[in-house]
């Protein structure tokens, strides 16, 4: 608890509020010296120290939590969860230290199809989310399995969730038979309409976590989206690419998510998009963890269509 804002402050309160054994004196509780946190800016870090310097001054207090895996980095710890499970938070810091977390919430990527590439599962990132001193679910989603055969759109990956932070899957890629790219995180890629010339949509994206997919047209389908671009349409014979994701630091190093599926065509792909996106035409699954879209991949009824990847959630915060 903070030393009062007036009145009259004894030494027993200074010792109180910030440690320290007898016997004491005043000039031991300097600023950045053994006791004193350097939030409390009012007090001196040598010279001159008062009893008035110390009004409205405390402490720093820190999270301290549970749950996932954990790693440490400098004065931040990283929780990181690849599944679901519960985040526990014994205590919460205050203002002078730290009560709030940074985030990254990734959905798992949609499955490729035939033709279209899927989606890559929705990314939202951010910092300053105020938490309690209390238990929170986390939801990770898994992977859209690969589509089926002609005529049908791949399923859709599954949401992540954090607190107050919810993040959508990924769309399944579309197929031939005019059949569009899902609607997701990202949207799927489209497949293509049998028989004509016209072009077959591929999904919408949400708002901050991801981007459309690409149309198909005959022979050829769209590439998913990413969190970063949208998939790119068909080329020539070619299936579109997959887009790109976006990198994240807060694990501690520079990993790139949420990566759309690439496309297939008859006359090649032209990949999946960086952040685990599959490639298209070899049907490749996108990445576990990282939120990819499934690469399409002809095929029916059989042929292996890509999986779309599973997502996954970390939590950071200062705790000393």
């Amino acid at each position: 608890m903070a030393l009062p804002n007036s009145g009259s402050i004894s030494l027993a309160d200074i010792q109180t509020e910030f440690g320290g054994s007898n016997p004491i004196g005043l000039n031991e509780y300097y600023r950045n010296g053994s006791y004193v946190t350097p939030n409390n800016t009012n007090i001196p870090t040598s010279g001159l120290i008062d009893f008035n310097d110390f009004y409205g001054s405390e402490t720093a207090s820190f999270i301290a939590a549970s749950g996932g895996s954990v790693a440490t980095s400098g004065d931040y710890k990283i929780h990181t969860f690849t599944s679901s499970g519960t985040m526990t938070f014994s205590q919460v810091g205050n203002a002078a230290g730290s009560n709030t977390v940074e985030y990254l919430v990734v959905a798992g990527g949609g499955g490729g199809a035939s033709l279209g590439g899927g989606g890559a599962g929705g990314m939202r990132t951010g910092s300053g989310l105020s938490v309690s001193a209390t238990s929170y679910s986390v939801s990770i989603g898994g992977g859209g399995s690969g589509g089926t055969g002609e005529g049908s759109r791949a399923p859709g990956g599954g949401g992540s969730s954090f607190h107050t932070v919810s993040s959508t899957g990924g769309g399944g890629g579309g197929a031939s038979g005019n059949v569009s790219g899902g609607n997701g995180g990202s949207g799927g890629g489209g497949g293509f309409p049998n028989g004509g010339g016209g072009t077959t949509p591929g999904g919408s994206g949400s708002s901050g976590q991801g981007n459309s997919g690409g149309y198909g047209q005959r022979l050829a389908g769209g590439g998913g989206g990413g969190k970063s671009q949208s998939g790119s349409p068909k080329s020539g014979g070619s299936g579109g690419k997959g887009g790109n994701g976006q990198a994240s630091s807060i694990s501690g190093s520079s990993v790139t998510y949420a990566g759309g599926g690439g496309g297939h065509g008859w006359g090649g792909s032209q990949g999946g998009g960086s952040g685990g996106g599959g490639a298209g035409n070899s049907g490749q699954p996108g990445s576990s963890n990282r939120g990819g879209g499934g690469g399409g991949k002809w095929g029916y009824p059989s042929g292996s269509k890509g999986s779309g990847g599973s997502g996954i959630v970390i939590i950071k915060y200062k705790y000393q």
